[in-house]
């Protein structure tokens, strides 16, 4: 759960594997998975309750599979009923703490039990160490082909590229607490420094320096 208030100008958000539920002013919406960074700007000054599903988690609260998400800001009332969305909305605004009624709605709407759950949680966890596709496939009991239909379904994308973005922003979280780049290289799993910038500047956007300025 989070909350923040908008700025002047626009923010960067950068990929990071999940789906959030975004209460803005009146506005109920979806932020899908992204593989690129988006960039925000609304209403200087308005505020923002938000509810981020760690990765996989997000579609069984939203009603679709993240790829039908990716690199989209959706609102809510394309995928739940207008009634469901009415009711919610109203919820939002009697509520002096939109995250925890974010958090209420999202609780109501959870699959009890569902033993796909583990396993994208099992997928992410080594998505996040680093390991090879066939790795995790092997782990999980699937071919490459169903763990790449799973991955879809469930982050917006495969293995891989949830891994790759995982790994960037475990390396902007480094630079950011002070660590040299190019100590956030090696300590992020990059082949070198470089590899680093690249990668960065592809999903980010931007360089790494302007990420921790």
């Amino acid at each position: 759960m989070w909350t923040s208030t908008v700025a002047d100008g626009s923010s960067r958000i950068l990929p990071d594997g999940c789906i959030d539920l975004i209460w803005n002013d009146g506005d109920l919406f979806v932020a899908g998975p992204d593989t690129e960074a988006q960039l925000f700007s609304g209403v200087p000054g308005s505020s923002l309750a938000g509810l981020r599903f760690a990765p996989g988690f997000g579609p069984k609260v939203v009603g679709v599979p993240a790829h039908a998400l990716v690199n989209s800001r959706i609102p809510l009332d394309a995928l739940w009923t207008s009634v469901a969305v009415r009711c919610a909305v109203d919820r939002l605004q009697a509520s002096d703490e939109p995250g925890e009624v974010l958090e209420d709605l999202a609780l109501e709407r959870r699959v009890e039990e569902d033993d796909r759950l583990d396993l994208v949680a099992h997928v992410a966890e080594l998505a996040r160490r680093g390991a090879p596709v066939s790795s995790i496939a092997d782990a999980v009991g699937l071919s490459g082909r169903q763990l790449q239909r799973r991955c879809v379904d469930a982050f917006g994308y495969g293995a891989k590229t949830l891994a790759r973005i995982l790994r960037m922003n475990r390396a902007v979280e480094l630079a950011r607490s002070g660590v040299p780049f190019a100590d956030v290289a090696v300590r992020s799993g990059y082949a070198d420094q470089s590899h680093l910038a690249r990668d960065v500047r592809e999903l980010a956007g931007v360089p790494l320096g302007q990420l921790t300025s």
